[in-house]
């Protein structure tokens, strides 16, 4: 049960929920629950929630749930989920789109064509939200969020609220090291003018690329592992006995293992056992530690 009530948080124009699951949340589709959950109603709400919370509260921002996570135990304090519409806002400004942190990416394969622009076709098909794909410089097709980027509305652990540039994220492959108290409101990304018919071509290959090699309508949360420079990850991991592992209901999918996947039985200590198993099977053969793209939170079950 959690130690917060309505009486010790700030009031707010949005919603508290108390002991929210976040199996509900995210795409494995395991996990505790959240002390509480906070979704503000827009960013004024979050800002006076941001301002007047206690300052020992522990605080969580959860995009779209699908590259994270959540041990049984639950998270502690506060989870912050931004589902509201006033998150979600997008628009066309001199040769760049504005997008809100709650925008999910593949409302962009309309977007796009609608508006004769391309440029951002490869996020299209990355699950979750534009803001959740700063924590992890989200790519695939060769490009990434670094690439496209060229400024974010930042509010930090204060309530300030303020521009950040591509620089100030320190992007590398499948990483970046901003501060934990930032939280993303918006992103301004790069897009060219180009026919609305060769957008809808580039996400149709893409689409029909992930179809073909990655396994789809499962329980999952996308790739496992980064891929060790010269080395495919899914191939370390079949040789390493990835093929045959499982423990409870998680294993690695037989279409691509690098995608670990839940069978609806599993629970988070049985994924994070998998991965920790196959990360030291890995080693012990090759030398090579494989490092997670999965955001491990939480704490476990005691």
């Amino acid at each position: 049960m959690t130690k917060y009530t309505i009486n010790n948080l700030p009031k707010i124009r949005g919603e508290y929920i108390f002991d929210e699951p976040l199996k509900k949340h995210t795409w494995l589709n395991v996990g505790g629950n959240a002390d509480v959950m906070f979704c503000p109603a827009d960013s004024d709400d979050l800002r006076n929630f941001i301002k007047n919370k206690p300052k020992e509260m522990p605080v969580f921002v959860l995009g779209g749930g699908s590259n994270i996570l959540v041990r049984d135990g639950g998270i502690e304090g506060v989870t912050i989920k931004l589902k509201s519409k006033n998150f979600a806002d997008i628009s066309i400004q001199d040769g760049c789109i504005s997008c809100g942190c709650g925008l999910i990416n593949s409302q962009l394969k309309k977007f796009l064509p609608q508006h004769n622009i391309g440029g951002l076709e490869f996020l299209c098909s990355i699950p979750g939200t534009i803001g959740g794909a700063f924590a992890s410089n989200a790519g695939c097709f060769g490009k990434e969020l670094k690439d496209v980027l060229i400024s974010a509305l930042v509010m930090d652990g204060t309530g300030n609220i303020f521009t950040a540039n591509t620089g100030d994220f320190n992007f590398a492959y499948r990483h970046s090291d901003f501060p934990q108290d930032w939280i993303i409101l918006e992103a301004k990304l790069k897009v060219f003018e180009q026919k609305a018919d060769i957008t809808e071509e580039i996400i149709r290959k893409n689409d029909e690329y992930r179809r073909t090699h990655q396994p789809q309508n499962i329980r999952t949360a996308g790739s496992t592992f980064k891929n060790p420079e010269g080395y495919r990850a899914w191939e370390l991991i079949k040789n390493a006995g990835g093929d045959v592992l499982e423990f409870g209901g998680a294993r690695f999918s037989p279409q691509h293992y690098n995608f670990l996947q839940n069978d609806g039985s599993a629970t988070a200590r049985d994924i994070e056992k998998l991965t920790e198993t196959i990360m030291q099977n890995v080693f012990e053969q090759t030398g090579i530690r494989l490092e997670p793209e999965i955001k491990i939170i939480g704490k476990p079950k005691e």
